[in-house]
């Protein structure tokens, strides 16, 4: 008998099964039946209509222009490593070390190099939910399962407001959680954690052995005034385990650069390079230069102007919810997004991706920033008001159509 003539033993595939398992988000599967298409106003990603300012973009020209086209040092050129400790210094008070300051690349990437330093398959991220997407699909990428504390919504004081139950919080911790992970302010709700609630927070950390890790890519655009949302950086301990990711995206119009920069304990410093290297080789050189000029006298001046933008995008929404009687949303302290709950909506994927097809507007479905068959989350939409006031209004006008036509 030919060897050919035996059947096969089963084969299995060497590939994890948490990326077999991968599927796209909700955000990804909307926006991908119109993405570029001119007609649909797109309120569904995280970034503002503003080209990147012509002063950074002369600064990463002139780069290659001097051609700083090689390797750089893995963990960020100096220069740019040194403005990121004085931006932290002269916005939000904390003096951190450089050695504590990575700049692996994207601010996702600083995520995930900061999950792979504390995440080992079978541990758990406890993440505050509502929350971005891609952030406990990173953790389920690294191998970790992902719980979630929900803040609660407290529509009866006046005004609305997001709060944060830390009984909750402590009780989704277990043996096998290694970190939590809180976005403040946060994406989708605006939610800005008090330095209260990051004292409590940390406290219980440092006595379970757990990781916080705290995205503040939106610290600077907050409505109250304040220059900076409060930091964990402002009350850890070099050494604490205590992981604060920021970005250029946000505040300074720079999504497409794809730089971010991690601050991390001090005693990591050796393996942050080695990390950065294994895991991007560092930043795009040229990139950076880009990145140093934002952090200038100048992008702290257009920071003010994003901000501005941001205040007169949430004033058309507010204004916009006083004239609908089934949406209804708590004000955002920070960040730029309204989450906006719709009455009587039971799929906001379903939902949402009509929306593109019938109305031509694009929201991110509430489903996408919770827990798989979460029914909480399915109630509400996301759109991004940081865009020009009469683009964002005319999409919500086509939003609030569809809700009537529910």
């Amino acid at each position: 008998m030919n060897k050919h003539d035996f059947p096969s033993p089963a084969r299995h595939s060497p590939v994890r099964r948490a990326i077999t398992d991968l599927n796209p988000n909700g955000i990804a599967l909307v926006a991908g039946t119109a993405l570029g298409d001119p007609d649909v106003i797109a309120l569904w990603f995280g970034e503002s209509d503003l080209v990147t300012p012509a002063f950074i973009r002369e600064a990463a020209k002139q780069a290659l222009d001097e051609g700083r086209t090689f390797y750089s040092n893995a963990r960020g050129i100096p220069p740019l490593r040194e403005a990121i400790r004085d931006f932290h210094r002269r916005v939000s008070g904390a003096d951190i070390a450089l050695e504590r300051i990575t700049v692996p690349g994207s601010a996702m990437l600083a995520v995930v190099t900061a999950l792979q330093s504390v995440i080992d398959t079978g541990d758990n991220i406890v993440a505050l939910a509502p929350v971005w997407p891609n952030i406990f699909q990173a953790a389920e990428i690294c191998g970790a399962e992902v719980k979630f504390a929900t803040l609660d919504d407290d529509w009866r004081a006046s005004p609305p407001q997001w709060r944060l139950d830390l009984a909750k919080l402590f009780d989704a911790c277990d043996a096998r959680t290694k970190a939590i992970f809180i976005a403040s302010p946060g994406n989708p709700t605006g939610w800005v954690m008090s330095r209260e609630e990051q004292i409590s927070v940390l406290d219980f950390a440092r006595k379970r052995g757990i990781a916080i890790l705290s995205d503040e890519v939106y610290g600077t655009i907050l409505y109250d005034g304040r220059a900076h949302a409060p930091s964990f950086l402002e009350i850890a301990d070099a050494d604490d385990a205590v992981f604060v990711i920021n970005s250029f995206s946000k505040p300074w119009a720079m999504t497409g650069w794809r730089i971010g920069w991690l601050v991390h304990p001090a005693s990591l410093e050796q393996q942050m390079w080695m990390m950065s290297a294994a895991n991007n080789t560092g930043a795009t050189t040229f990139a950076q230069y880009g990145a140093l000029a934002a952090l200038s006298p100048q992008g702290d001046a257009f920071r003010g102007e994003m901000l501005e933008r941001c205040r007169v995008g949430k004033a058309t929404v507010e204004d916009w919810i006083g004239e609908q009687n089934r949406i209804r949303w708590i004000a955002p302290e920070g960040a730029f997004y309204g989450f906006l709950h719709v009455e009587g909506m039971r799929d906001s994927l379903e939902f949402c991706k009509d929306l593109v097809k019938n109305a031509r507007v694009g929201t991110a479905p509430g489903s996408a920033f919770g827990a798989p068959n979460d029914p909480y989350t399915d109630s509400f939409v996301r759109v991004c008001f940081a865009q020009d006031a009469v683009r964002v209004r005319t999409g919500l006008d086509r939003l609030a159509k569809a809700v009537a036509a529910m």
